[in-house]
């Protein structure tokens, strides 16, 4: 084909110089796969790393969490210590090798301030340091003002190490790198009452490590008899999802200590997060009071206090200056120590790992238990790889299914259209509902000694229900109701748990919040919901706890066997606590009852006494003339031997008379019930054993013998 100047233009699939060239496949159409760990980077919301705040709440929680699992599982009394370390710029760049550099264009930076701005903004300060110093000259609360909020902002630590040690099972030496540095790995995917189930945790935290900061994850750890620590420093291949290995070494053990430590550097935000993270510590401490934590918060920047001058002597020169000169800012510590002391030394069970129930299986898990059994025949498979399935009740769903099954038939030579007709029986014939054997709450008497321990309330009752289902998966819900305590705010404060674990966020749709703010009614058991102080805990364990969302931060208020469930439990604590709250009430309007007739009884004696005289110059002018008993007492008080003291003290002790007669009164009518003892428990001395029950009697013995 010729061109309009006379050139030869190019055909189809040549190029200009009349080279053939095969047409590019467009980039969008190729084919390409993500690694689990690549996935997770990319979407690290759905564990909880939403952003750098959230990043160091869920790093914390995840490592407790794993220490708990770890020193429950060899039925070891937790003590897990967390450390949070600021770390400055300058130190971070220093660890990492990088040389602090001063600014040139200070426009090119996004907290450049103008000349203008910055005049406008020192003004506002000082008027505000004025108003602050007055106040305090006035004994007045100081709060804190915005200067002191931008020196704290300034410098502000963005990098974080985080450090958690613990007294667990320890991990064998050759696992550790797979156990961190291949996410969807672990040893929780079992049917079982656990407090993860992904597969990610301390692998999170490495990649987002590994994304903020660039450090690797640092692990110690060490068997019970191992004469060794296992050590080792390795990151993550986020493409290959494997373990990038630093250093894997053993090391010596000289002090027989087993367990694990992590270490891990991220980017973070304590300021924000700093109450979350601090109120999960005390709420896993009320859920778990077995467990001794202590938690720490290093500051690697000082934070500036003000500091108000205001006791100068009265002939001092600068007295003359105006106020905002006395202010100035002086660096203290904003360092944290907490330690959440153990109270009792009564743990729950182990959680046992348990079968499938026929009802919660699909064809997948069909599938799957049929690669993995160890059974050869269709009776052996159903009989033993299903719970409530007796060999009895196989037979029966086997000559249910067809006449092509049989019991002798191989498990393994199923096609997938007899599968099909295996979890359609499954759907619809009808099971026993599994028990809660498998199931490990924390129980009444850790959760009632969790909410005294934290909470110190007026008084407290708590309920643990009976296993229930649903969807084939047992659970049980515990509960507790509190009135009163320590740092309780008013009106309900609701703490919710699943499989012991704290959930903090998303409360506005969850179940327990939804239950106890708009179906119980609190007036009925005489809990006023808005004036006083009311805790309700609730705790949930499952072998699959249904939660809503990615986060796994709240049960939807949609699964009606949880909520009737929920509500059941509260309603049980609160008529526990009804009985309580009348008899306070009764015993309350007794001594009101009896505050008022002794107050009044000064001016009743004086208006009798005066009566009385009247009486007995009336009956002595023989005016008027009383016969018997009314004689005896106006010849009495004429001589002075009734006389006002006397009367006030006769009447007080009818007083005292009839409110004994009428309590008496009320305790035979209601019956006599003694408040069941508590038992309180104190730490020991004597460090081999770690307190004595004071209700016991061997304690009684040893404090009188």
């Amino acid at each position: 084909m010729a061109a309009e100047d006379g050139s030869e233009s190019p055909g189809p699939g040549e190029t200009k110089k009349g080279k053939s060239k095969t047409p590019r496949k467009a980039k969008e159409n190729l084919l390409k796969q993500k690694s689990p760990a690549e996935f997770f980077a990319e979407n690290k919301n759905i564990a909880g790393f939403d952003n750098p705040g959230k990043c160091l709440y869920t790093t914390v929680r995840e490592l407790v969490e794993n220490a708990l699992d770890s020193a429950e599982s060899i039925s070891e009394l937790p003590v897990v210590e967390i450390t949070i370390e600021e770390i400055g710029k300058a130190k971070f760049n220093s660890m990492i090798g990088l040389v602090d550099r001063e600014r040139i264009d200070e426009k090119l930076y996004d907290d450049y301030e103008t000349e203008k701005a910055r005049e406008k903004r020192l003004a506002k300060e000082a008027r505000a340091q004025e108003i602050q110093a007055r106040n305090a000259a006035l004994g007045k609360k100081v709060k804190e003002t915005a200067a002191s909020k931008v020196m704290k902002g300034r410098g502000e630590a963005l990098f974080y190490r985080v450090i958690c040690k613990d007294n667990g099972k320890g991990m064998p030496h050759d696992d550790i790198p797979n156990m961190f540095g291949r996410v969807l790995s672990g040893t929780k995917y079992g049917l079982k009452q656990t407090r993860g189930k992904f597969g990610l945790g301390a692998k999170m935290a490495l990649i987002w490590s590994k994304m903020s900061t660039g450090f690797p994850i640092e692990i110690s750890s060490s068997m019970k008899r191992q004469n060794y620590i296992s050590f080792c420093r390795l990151d993550i291949d986020i493409h290959r999802n494997i373990p990038h290995i630093h250093l894997h070494e053993k090391r010596d053990n000289k002090e027989k200590w087993h367990g694990a430590g992590i270490q891990v550097v991220i980017e973070g935000n304590w300021t924000t997060y700093r109450s979350k993270i601090l109120h999960y510590m005390r709420q896993m401490a009320v859920i778990t009071p077995y467990a001794q934590f202590l938690f720490r918060f290093v500051s690697d920047a000082p934070e500036y206090a003000l500091i108000l001058l205001l006791n100068l002597p009265t002939d001092h020169q600068l007295i003359q200056l105006p106020l905002s000169i006395f202010m100035f800012y002086s660096p203290c510590s904003k360092n944290i120590t907490i330690s959440f002391a153990r109270r009792t030394d009564v743990m729950p069970p182990v959680p046992a790992e348990t079968k499938h129930h026929p009802s919660s299986v699909d064809l997948l898990l069909i599938k799957r238990l049929i690669e993995e059994t160890s059974k050869q025949n269709l009776l052996q498979f159903l009989q033993h790889e299903f719970i409530k399935i007796r060999k009895s009740y196989a037979e029966r769903l086997i000559g249910e299914m067809g006449p092509e099954f049989n019991p002798k038939m191989s498990v393994k030579a199923l096609s997938s259209r007899q599968i099909v007709r295996i979890h359609q029986l499954f759907r619809q014939a009808k099971f026993d509902d599994p028990n809660g054997d498998c199931l490990s709450p924390a129980g009444e008497y850790n959760l009632r000694l969790g909410i005294i321990k934290e909470l110190h309330p007026d008084m407290v009752a708590t309920y643990s229900g009976s296993a229930q289902v649903f969807e084939g998966h047992p659970f049980i819900v515990e509960a507790g109701v509190s009135v009163g305590g320590k740092d309780v705010k008013q009106g309900l404060n609701i703490f919710r748990f699943a499989n012991r674990i704290p959930l903090l966020f998303e409360q506005g749709g969850d179940v327990v919040t939804r239950t106890a703010m708009k179906r119980i009614n609190w007036s009925s058991y005489k809990i006023n919901q808005v004036q006083d102080k009311v805790g309700v805990f609730v705790s949930i364990v499952s072998t699959k706890i249904p939660f809503k969302g990615t986060g796994k931060e709240y049960i939807g208020d949609d699964i009606s066997e949880i909520a009737t469930a929920v509500k059941s439990a509260i309603q049980q604590c609160c008529i526990q606590l009804k009985s309580k709250i009348v008899k306070k009430m009764q015993a309350r309007e007794q001594q009101e009852r009896k505050r008022n007739l002794s107050k009044y009884i000064p001016d009743a004696t004086g208006a009798v006494y005066e009566v009385l005289k009247e009486m007995a110059k009336l009956h002595a002018s023989k005016k008027r003339r009383y016969e018997g008993e009314a004689a005896d007492i106006l010849r009495k008080v004429s001589g002075q031997l009734i006389t006002r003291e006397t009367l006030q003290e006769k009447l007080a002790q009818h007083v005292e008379q009839v409110d004994y007669e009428m309590a008496l009164e009320y305790a035979t009518q209601s019956g006599v019930s003694e408040e069941p003892r508590e038992d309180i428990y104190i730490q020991s001395l004597d460090y081999g054993k770690s307190f004595f029950d004071l209700c016991s009697p061997a304690f009684v013995f040893r404090l009188f013998s």
